[in-house]
């Protein structure tokens, strides 16, 4: 798909299609069109559509018309209404489009351009079933109207786009496909295409570092661990940015075995790693002033006769000792190693993104990731970040007296803390392991895919890590 900057009236376009908006209480610039609006007793809620065809005065063939609800057009209206424009153009088999430009209320107009490419973009995405070929896009361009002629917002969003298409592919592929070793392929591949320095560890590699909590996941399951390091340096006199990302293949929840019900959807476990090698390749395809490493830990959680057994003691990286108390509690085990492991990089900050807890889901639903951090400037630059990429956070406490429910008494912690507020005692855990340098957590359980008949990936959180990323270039 091709993006572009046209400055010119939207009547004048010679293409398929011309996208137009609409508000409930303001009527279009165009007669014509306004006409056939109130004709068809086109009410403007927001996301949705109405195709008009041979309009006079266009000589595009069609028009579609989107709502946009009450004025000031909102971020997420026109989110809303570019995602269904999205379902509508696809559906006409539209090639040559252009979109028509909009004031968006307390944004500017390089962000319209760069969300509009990412959203038409990412909702062109399609589900790769095995062994059928991919589809081609029906749409070939796509003319953005504006008086600017500069199109880095606009590549800049389909960086991001390309990014999240990468998160969502491995997140939807079965886990008999994207194991830990395709993770790591993976990674090789990035590196390769983007002149990036790679490392895999295995096995034997982590047993040598002393890993015990990681490997204490992985040992039930014939699948190889790996801790794969992935890093882009753009700037040679700045400490990394380092992200980490949980990499369950799948999640059986090993001895204290999960529900058979939905199990199918523990092959988004590893959403964590997907999102922070999407956000690698979105910043290796822009190459900002930054350097950014990612770390991804990746294992497959199985029930064996060689599995960790609740009650099991082991000893972490960082020599803490953690009783395991519940086998499906794994991320956090293999979380902490890597979390003392990414210490060699002298990292400027560590954000670690994980599908940790689905005590998460019953706090904050499936809008906002939930975010706990040792430093409050590090949490408001990704509270940031999630405000202008529409890829929002909110904050948790991350206080001692949740900290206190980790208590055990056969060694320096076990890795729960009870029903009581799951979500941050999952953090509590993995801050005992980053008292060395500022972190933040993104608990995203409730935002990386969605279920149901339109089960899914959905590439989050690509935007908002890329997001924060390119503002501390910048």
């Amino acid at each position: 798909m091709k993006f572009s900057l046209i400055d010119t009236p939207i009547q004048n376009f010679d293409g398929d299609c011309v996208v137009v908006f609409t508000n409930s209480e303001v009527a279009v610039s165009d007669s014509n069109i306004q006409q056939l609006i109130e004709l068809n007793n086109f009410e403007s809620k927001p996301g949705t559509t109405l195709l008009l065809n041979l309009v006079d005065g266009f000589k595009a063939t069609q028009v579609v018309v989107l709502g946009m609800g009450d004025l000031p057009n909102t971020a997420k209206n026109y989110i809303k209404a570019l995602t269904s424009a999205s379902s509508v153009l696809n559906a006409i088999k539209s090639k040559s489009v252009m979109i028509e430009a909009l004031d968006i209320d307390d944004f500017d107009e390089n962000w319209s351009h760069r969300m509009a490419a990412r959203v038409l973009q990412n909702a062109n995405y399609e589900i790769q079933q095995v062994g059928v070929d991919k589809k081609d896009e029906s749409i070939e361009s796509i003319a953005i109207q504006s008086s600017q002629d500069d199109v880095h917002e606009v590549l800049k969003g389909q960086a991001i786009a390309d990014g999240m298409s990468l998160a969502r592919h491995l997140g939807d592929l079965p886990s008999n496909i994207c194991t830990p070793t395709y993770l790591a392929q993976t990674a090789q591949d990035l590196a390769k295409e983007f002149n990036l320095e790679c490392e895999v560890l295995e096995e034997a590699d982590m047993a040598k570092l002393g890993m015990g909590s990681l490997l204490s996941v992985s040992k039930g399951s014939i699948e190889p661990p790996k801790l794969i390091s992935l890093s882009y340096k753009g700037n040679s006199n700045a400490k990394p940015i380092v992200l980490v990302g949980k990499g369950v293949t799948f999640d059986s929840g090993g001895i204290s075995l999960k529900p058979g019900a939905g199990m199918d959807e523990m092959k988004y476990d590893m959403c964590g790693a997907a999102s922070v090698l999407g956000a690698m390749r979105t910043i290796a395809q822009l190459q900002p002033k930054v350097n950014l490493t990612i770390v991804v830990p990746t294992v497959e959680n199985m029930p064996a006769h060689n599995a960790s057994k609740p009650g099991d003691v082991v000893t972490s990286m960082s020599g803490q000792t953690i009783e395991i108390l519940n086998t499906d509690a794994e991320g956090r085990l293999i979380l902490c190693d890597a979390l003392t492991y990414v210490e060699k990089f002298n990292p400027e900050v560590v954000i670690d993104t994980a599908t940790l807890t689905g005590a998460v889901i019953v706090a904050l639903g499936k809008h906002h990731c939930g975010l706990m951090a040792n430093d409050q400037d590090l949490a408001d630059d990704l509270l940031a970040a999630g405000r202008t990429s529409l890829d929002s956070a909110w904050q948790l406490p991350l206080d001692d007296e949740y900290d206190e429910l980790l208590k055990s008494n056969f060694a320096d912690m076990g890795n729960i803390g009870g029903r009581e507020a799951g979500t941050v005692t999952a953090a509590c855990f993995l801050a005992r392991y980053t008292q060395g340098y500022r972190w933040a957590h993104l608990d995203i359980a409730g935002t990386a895919w969605v279920s149901g008949a339109k089960k899914g990936a959905t590439g989050r959180p690509v935007p908002l890590l890329t997001q924060y990323v390119l503002d501390q270039a910048d």
